[in-house]
């Protein structure tokens, strides 16, 4: 039946990652060496990039060393994989095998999220936006979209846990007929 927990679970899954494209990543501050306060924001899909957008709708190249280019796109995939993951594993509810399969790699996908936002998303934005202005004194503030990932991941292994006992239930409800 659609109407069990694991639906609100993948459904509460679903939306997390789609609010992820809504806030920021990380913001930080740090002082540059001219001692010039510098701030900046890491986002899945960059606030203001016009002269890539032009580009885009002119059919022109866009390079990855230019200013402007989307950076995050692993995150991006991520993101929507995830999203598109726990979409359809609501509507899988006639095969729980299968969907708890589906679930089990969208729980994947999502650790693997995590792992890119901490390790890889941050240090490499912050490395790339810093050294041409000698900034010292870097402080980092993660904001929601670095937390709600980790909701996914939670919420994803509930969601496999409640399908497994739904399908518990229904093998032990075909041995006693």
């Amino acid at each position: 039946m659609i109407q069990r927990k694991q639906t609100i679970f993948l459904m509460l899954a679903a939306c997390a990652m789609a609010a992820c494209f809504l806030f920021p990543i990380a913001s930080f501050q740090a002082k540059s060496s001219l001692g010039v306060q510098v701030s900046g924001e890491l986002n899945l899909i960059p606030k203001q990039v016009p002269e890539m957008m032009t580009q885009i709708l002119n059919n022109e190249p866009v390079t990855m060393g230019q200013k402007g280019f989307i950076n995050t796109w692993p995150l991006v995939v991520l993101t929507v994989a995830v999203t598109l993951i726990a979409l359809v594993s609501i509507f899988m509810f006639k095969n729980r095998v299968r969907q708890m399969r589906v679930a089990a790699v969208g729980f994947f996908l999502s650790v693997v999220d995590v792992f890119l936002i901490f390790f890889w998303a941050i240090d490499s934005y912050i490395s790339k936006v810093t050294p041409p202005m000698e900034c010292v004194d870097i402080q980092v503030h993660y904001d929601i979209s670095t937390w709600l990932p980790i909701a996914v991941v939670v919420l994803m292994i509930l969601a496999t846990r409640s399908i497994k006992k739904d399908e518990e239930k229904v093998r032990a409800a075909d041995r006693l007929r």
